[in-house]
């Protein structure tokens, strides 16, 4: 099965959810829906930063504590973990399928069967031909099952593919099971899905997030305000705030608590009271006096990068080079350690990490060097660099994945060499680990090198240093692909090399024939000499 374990719910960070005593309608009105409405299929729909997977982590906690409920299945899409499986539409009702799998012996045993009389191709089809072999044919065997069996499926915006998306969107409103089946969707009301069968209110449950009173979200986010500001007391009964300042701030955020997120973060993030003081009166002046028709959270972006970069503070080198890791972050394909996307840059980590210092408001940066984690915080940040920020500000799509191609192809120019794997002997067999001798930018660069070149508007301009790269190691690469376990993806990546920038050059194109027509064994056999 091609279960994305980072995608089940409790797989989230600890601190992902609503607080205590917020969201308290919405997510009765969920519970109520599972418990009580014949319908199968709930959308909660709702613009970027209103808070919908806050919402969906919490009520998987909700209905995984409801003895009355099974909760048998979450998926937690993603763009900004830079984990490219969870933005897969393929992967989604594998996942489901394992997870309930894991919880109910009698849908495993069903499901097994399946997996067996199908050669366990299931998992691998499109998503139109997944859900009967995975979901419906198995859950057959829980007819009996009293409880509703819910599965939750958050920011589905965020999947890579919008055609297998509409085939999974259609997959599931076509679903029919003797089981009591609950599906909960979360996204933001992108045309695509507004397309979608789901969009039908008579056949659907559907809430729109801001449809919900203003007044009720403000007061939500005015208590998550002050708790957030109360861990930073003075001293005891003192405070560097107050209740006007909270009220002020809750109604800046006009019902988007990834606004207060945002603001909150860049506000405590010193440890000096006067400037954590400063920080919250300029915010509250700054945002009043400059509100746009772009929104409340554009201007909370703008805030805080432009004060990062501002030209006072950052001279124009230091601007640059944070625009250029910014586009980095956004198009990675795997998660980023610094020390990782310092190495493929060809900078210092410490510079690389200074570069990020003052946008801790809105890119997480993991404590340590060597571990992953490097993202922003919230998929609409990338947005607004790509496409709604200043002139001084915006940042182009190609340059991310530019400076990454350029940081393969030389990474793996040094890395790969005659026995990369270090063996012993031609028979021996590859390590059953990743091997710690595979320094975490090389696996980065042959992985995924072809796919950043395959981005760019003119990828011509890579044939010759890929050329110069792979006449002479091209085993090599094959060495550490094998290694890696993940030989079976070399053909399609030669594919698409050449496809994309390598079409005259015989060299690959040979080599791709070979991996095409050729076994994994035998590719494993030649590119690890044995």
């Amino acid at each position: 099965m091609r279960r994305v374990h980072e995608a089940a719910y409790d797989a989230q960070p600890a601190d992902a959810g609503c607080m205590q005593a917020t969201r308290v309608g919405v997510l009765r009105r969920f519970v109520d829906w599972v418990k009580n409405d014949p319908k199968s299929i709930f959308w909660l729909a709702g613009m970027a930063g209103t808070g919908k997977t806050s919402i969906a982590v919490t009520l998987c906690r909700m209905l995984q504590d409801d003895p009355d409920i099974l909760l048998g299945g979450t998926f937690f899409c993603s763009r900004t973990t830079n984990e490219e499986a969870r933005t897969d539409v393929r992967r989604i009702f594998p996942t489901l399928a394992a997870l309930l799998a894991s919880r109910s012996p009698r849908f495993a045993v069903e499901l097994a069967t399946e997996l067996k009389q199908d050669s366990g191709a299931a998992a691998h089809r499109p998503t139109s031909e997944q859900i009967g072999p995975l979901l419906q044919r198995p859950l057959a065997a829980l007819a009996s099952e009293a409880r509703p069996i819910v599965f939750v499926i958050d920011a589905l915006d965020e999947c890579s593919n919008e055609r297998e998306l509409s085939d999974l969107l259609k997959a599931i409103t076509a679903f029919k099971s003797t089981a009591k089946v609950r599906f909960i969707l979360t996204s933001r009301p992108e045309t695509h899905i507004l397309g979608s069968p789901i969009s039908d209110r008579v056949q659907n449950e559907i809430l729109q997030l801001h449809t919900i009173g203003l007044e009720d979200v403000t007061e939500d986010i005015r208590i998550y305000i002050d708790h957030m500001f109360a861990q930073h007391p003075l001293e005891e009964n003192e405070t560097w705030y107050s209740d006007a300042d909270v009220l002020a701030l809750s109604a800046l955020a006009n019902g988007l608590f990834i606004f207060a997120s945002t603001a909150i973060t860049y506000i405590l993030d010193t440890d000096a009271v006067d400037d954590r003081t400063a920080r919250l009166k300029t915010t509250l002046l700054t945002m009043k006096d400059s509100m746009v028709a772009t929104g409340p959270l554009d201007e909370v972006y703008e805030f805080v990068i432009t004060r990062a970069t501002s030209t006072a503070k950052v001279e124009p080198p230091e601007l640059a080079r944070t625009q250029l890791v910014l586009a980095c972050i956004l198009a990675s394909r795997m998660p980023l350690s610094v020390t990782l996307l310092a190495h493929i840059l060809g900078i210092k980590s410490d510079t690389l990490r200074a570069s990020l210092r003052r946008l801790r408001a809105v890119v997480h940066v993991p404590d340590e060097l060597d571990q992953p984690g490097l993202r922003t915080l919230h998929a609409s940040f990338g947005d607004y660099l790509f496409e709604r920020a200043g002139p001084n500000i915006r940042i182009n799509r190609s340059l991310g994945d530019d400076a990454l191609a350029r940081g393969c192809i030389q990474v793996m120019h040094n890395g790969l060499y005659f026995n990369v794997s270090q063996s012993h002997s031609s028979y021996d067999p590859n390590p059953s680990a990743r091997p710690v001798f595979i320094a975490s930018s090389l696996e980065y660069a042959c992985l995924q090198w072809i796919y950043h070149v395959a981005n760019l508007t003119d990828p011509s301009s890579f044939d010759e240093s890929i050329d110069k790269v792979f006449r002479p190691r091209f085993l090599f690469w094959l060495e550490v692909m094998s290694l890696l376990s993940q030989v079976w993806r070399a053909a399609a990546m030669l594919m698409l090399a050449v496809a994309t920038v390598c079409s005259s050059n015989s060299f690959l194109r040979a080599y791709y024939s070979f991996l095409h027509t050729g076994s994994v064994d035998r590719v494993g056999a030649l590119s690890t000499r044995r």
